[in-house]
């Protein structure tokens, strides 16, 4: 086969492959310094491994209840197939996972065998964050340099303006609202939480989150979607430390408790946060505050809008 110049790299966190692998998922996270931001790496592990050893049996159940692993890596792969075919032979397609395999040092590998010149790092989120973008560049490209290669890496850090992605957005709020009308439902975009004193340290992922709400409000009233009203909220916090608010939980507690739907605004494929906690955590929530509806859009995944925007955006970087 001939060599091929250049490689696109999907980034995303990754999820269990399997029950067994939840332990390692959650050691490796919690041994990420963009999660947990102390200075001493020694106390880091100390505090990472206690997390662990109390987490990961509960987070086992967790998986066991929606299929013993997670969705993410299979949706993953069903997107890297259709933008590989979308690309061509002349480019390369892959994934890294930043906790799970496949792993960055896996993927350069095969990335070396086929003497690529240059490479374009996509991160899968789509506003930029220290605890997911950077975290996910910072992996790939330490590990690429330290392997002693010398390809071109190019970076894009968010694309949550990308109009093609939000229609990615928007077609999965229409096949949730289906026949019904939308004045019988609130819409809240769910955001994955972060520990308000990482906001506070600089990071913009909320400034971007707000951003990008605001573009698909107008989006939906361009659409003539006229939701009853729109809302934004924060879900996964853990722990006793303050954390971005509203939580999705005090949210659904001051709309109007007729129909909601919510869309996971943070993420692009979905994954324990979006099977388990969305559609069975606070569905209990919704149930036991008396919402008639509530439905969880799915995330983009491997849809064709989705694979458009990835196209545009890698020729956007070239």
């Amino acid at each position: 086969m001939p060599s091929r110049k250049e490689a696109v790299i999907l980034l995303n966190m990754g999820g269990p492959n399997n029950l067994e692998e939840v332990e390692m998922f959650l050691k490796n996270m919690f041994a990420d310094k963009n999660i947990l931001t102390m200075k001493s790496d020694l106390l880091r592990k100390f505090v990472g491994g206690m997390i662990t050893f109390t987490r990961t049996e509960s987070s086992q159940d967790i998986y066991r209840q929606i299929g013993g692993k997670s969705p993410i890596v299979g949706h993953t792969k069903s997107l890297v197939e259709k933008l590989q075919t979308r690309l061509g032979e002349d480019v390369m397609v892959d994934f890294v996972m930043r906790y799970t395999p496949p792993f960055a040092s896996e993927v350069i590998e095969k990335i070396n065998k086929e003497n690529v010149e240059k490479i374009y790092l996509i991160p899968l989120y789509p506003q930029f964050s220290t605890t997911t973008t950077k975290s996910s560049l910072e992996d790939f490209e330490e590990c690429y340099h330290d392997i002693g290669e010398d390809a071109i890496l190019v970076e894009t850090k968010h694309f949550f303006e990308n109009e093609t992605y939000n229609k990615a957005i928007i077609h999965r709020i229409k096949e949730q609202v289906a026949e019904a009308k939308y004045e019988d439902f609130d819409i809240i975009f769910s955001a994955h939480g972060l520990p308000q004193k990482i906001v506070d340290a600089g990071d913009v992922y909320q400034r971007h989150v707000e951003k990008h709400v605001a573009i698909l409000k107008q989006m939906l009233s361009d659409e003539k979607m006229n939701f009853h009203e729109s809302h934004l909220a924060y879900q996964s916090k853990v722990g006793p430390m303050e954390w971005l608010k509203p939580s999705l939980e005090d949210k659904l507690k001051t709309v109007r408790n007729r129909g909601v739907i919510i869309f996971p605004i943070a993420f692009t494929i979905d994954n324990s946060e979006t099977d388990f906690e969305l559609e069975i955590e606070y569905r209990e929530i919704a149930e036991e505050l008396g919402f008639k509806e509530y439905r969880v859009c799915r995330c983009p995944n491997d849809s064709e809008l989705f694979v458009d925007a990835l196209e545009e955006i890698y020729k956007k970087m070239k």
